[in-house]
């Protein structure tokens, strides 16, 4: 398992009054007390890492940062991906996916049904994303909730039975899985080219991985990516999945986040699926999201 990354001999600067406030509930803190635009000392980045692992999703209150700032700090954690969709990038910062409803000129200027199904970002990657943060720029007045799911709840709270079922399996993750579904709704999803699709070709991946740092395991399937689980019946598999979609997430393993200017959510994709809890059409919504890249689950 990784450790948490130890305090260079050169860094001397004293930890910043940052505050980790815990939110009530299944998963989630509050991280106040900290402006990104400002150099992160190895101290405060070790209290960030450490309360991630510890509570998988981090709010940032009131971030005014530019995408450069964003990424900077993604960095810090690992080697960033580039989504697939290369229309919907922030010109300039490739690493950065726009994740906006904003039509100008006609035209989409971001990826407006981005969580609409139940997942785990790049879940169909063979190094699916470690983490991802998405910074708002743009709120609507009514909707655009985020909701989470802690996934190591949901498979804590799985019957004996099932959990001895599930040792062992693995499962197949698609980004084609729902494309076309979503293609036939909406304006956001453009006819991949044939090299788009050689990017996401489909992997297989354990139906409860080990989380690489705190050895902790979770639930890894998602109705958005995941089609089948392998070794079983084809109608075995659709009703376990389907068991497993509803039980990941129940009522007591959620936590939905209301969006407030300036804001900077940070999830770890290891521990937590995410949802859009929907925005109406005539309301602006837009933010910005960078994703790290993590290992292959186990």
């Amino acid at each position: 398992m990784s450790a948490i990354p130890k305090t260079a001999p050169a860094d001397h600067a004293p930890a910043s009054p940052i505050q980790i406030r815990p939110l009530p509930g299944p998963l989630g803190a509050e991280v106040l007390g900290l402006d990104l635009s400002l150099p992160l000392s190895d101290a405060d980045f070790r209290r960030i890492h450490r309360a991630h692992l510890d509570h998988h999703v981090l709010i940032f209150r009131d971030q005014r940062i530019t995408p450069q700032q964003q990424v900077d700090f993604s960095r810090r954690f690992g080697p960033l991906q580039i989504h697939v969709l290369r229309n919907f990038q922030l010109p300039g910062h490739p690493e950065v996916l726009v994740v906006s409803n904003i039509k100008e000129n006609g035209q989409p200027i971001g990826l407006g049904d981005a969580g609409a199904f139940w997942h785990s970002d790049l879940s169909y990657k063979e190094k699916p994303s470690m983490g991802s943060l998405l910074h708002a720029q743009e709120l609507p007045a009514d909707g655009g909730d985020t909701l989470f799911a802690n996934q190591h709840a949901a498979y804590e709270g799985l019957p004996q039975a099932l959990k001895r079922a599930l040792d062992g399996k693995r499962a197949e993750h698609s980004y084609l899985a729902k494309y076309e579904e979503l293609r036939a709704r909406s304006p956001w999803r453009p006819p991949l080219t044939q090299k788009q699709i050689e990017e996401v070709r489909p992997v297989v991946h354990p139906v409860v991985r080990t989380h690489p740092e705190t050895g902790r395991k979770a639930l890894f399937v998602n109705e958005h990516f995941t089609t089948r689980i392998l070794g079983i019946p084809e109608d075995e598999s659709r009703d376990l999945l389907a068991e497993l979609f509803k039980l990941s997430v129940q009522p007591q393993y959620l936590y939905t986040h209301v969006w407030q200017p300036g804001d900077m959510v940070f999830w770890d994709n290891r521990s937590v699926m995410h949802l859009a809890g929907g925005t109406p059409d005539h309301l602006r919504r837009k933010l910005y999201r960078t994703t790290i890249e993590g290992d292959i689950p186990f």
